[in-house]
């Protein structure tokens, strides 16, 4: 990949709600990625959610070194070159957060995360905001707990409904994850507001529900700020 583009995936969207944060819970983690052997040691970025993290475009196609877990490595590597990061995802296509939070401590923290994200907003409609609220607030004290820090991410796109609409159920979601970061103090990466800056969201889509590469892009950059 051209050195141009893996640069363009440091580029910070005006966005609010990511400039409001401040960055220095992952000050530990930027320090460790800068650090050179025989000093450094692997740092484990774990991706936990639903589809489109999985790397689910049209489905069933799984494009996984498009997806946004890997274009955030991507840009890992050209920031950080003598890092070692291990990208592991253990997002399930279909999933919503009870199930992803029923199988928190047997399928992620086993992992060790030096960072968690948590993006299961898109798939959160079916049980609702009480429930989605209670599963991912679960997720984020169980990871506290053990110190690990937590990026939330809003949801990415359906275009076959209303979603921009400000009573739409992805709005609310957004919203409520958009509270549960500043309850928390976790990281945010607001795709949702990402994609509704954009004068054309069809040419960022693989289907309805699904972000092509562009669109992973958006989201990988809306992830890397966290670590300029």
């Amino acid at each position: 990949m051209k050195k141009q583009f893996l640069t363009a995936l440091f580029i910070i969207f005006n966005i609010t709600a990511l400039h409001a944060q401040d960055t220095s819970f992952l000050r530990q983690v930027r320090s460790e990625l800068r650090k050179a052997w025989p000093n450094n040691r692997a740092i484990n970025l774990v991706f936990h959610g639903h589809s489109v993290p999985a790397g689910y475009f049209a489905t069933p196609v799984v494009n996984t070194l498009q997806a946004y877990p890997q274009q955030v490595l991507q840009g890992l590597k050209q920031k950080y070159p003598n890092a070692v990061v291990n990208v592991i995802v253990t997002a399930i296509g279909g999933e919503n957060s009870e199930k992803g939070a029923a199988r928190f401590s047997s399928t992620v923290l086993i992992h060790k995360p030096d960072v968690l994200f948590i993006d299961y907003a898109l798939n959160d409609r079916a049980i609702g905001l009480e429930k989605a609220r209670a599963a991912t607030e679960q997720m984020i004290r169980e990871a506290q707990a053990q110190q690990i820090p937590v990026i939330l991410l809003t949801p990415s796109p359906d275009i076959s409904t209303g979603w921009k609409a400000a009573d739409s159920p992805l709005r609310q979601l957004r919203d409520q994850i958009v509270s549960l970061a500043a309850q928390y103090k976790t990281g945010l990466a607001d795709s949702y507001g990402i994609f509704l800056q954009q004068a054309d969201v069809k040419p960022l889509m693989a289907q309805s529900n699904h972000p092509n590469e562009k669109g992973h892009r958006l989201i990988a950059e809306g992830i890397l700020h966290w670590f300029l």
